[in-house]
């Protein structure tokens, strides 16, 4: 039996828009990526709890923590142990924990 070969690779951007990937993740990232961008959310600002999020968007804790995992990995997030996730706005400037706020 032989494979069909994709014509994309794997791990790479399809031109679809994150708020219509079918993956939960993205699409919860690209909610809050758009919070972030309209000031919801804004710099110095915790996130919601994972465990806030799972209650008011229905997914599991583990879809909602890699939703907040990627927005770190952009810059836009900083993780804080104990504490929760903070808003750093689009440049990943320094977290209110190290900047003594």
């Amino acid at each position: 039996m032989r494979l069909a070969i994709l014509p994309i690779e794997y791990g790479t951007r399809v031109s679809i828009s994150d708020e219509s990937d079918p993956r939960a993740y993205v699409r919860l990232a690209a909610r809050l990526r758009r919070e972030i961008a309209e000031g919801t959310l804004a710099p110095g600002m915790p996130t919601p709890s994972i465990t806030t999020l799972s209650q008011q968007y229905g997914h599991a804790r583990q879809t909602c923590a890699k939703a907040l995992r990627t927005l770190e990995d952009e810059g836009l997030l900083t993780r804080i142990p104990g504490l929760g996730y903070y808003v750093t706005g689009t440049t990943g400037a320094e977290s209110p924990a190290q900047s003594g706020t």
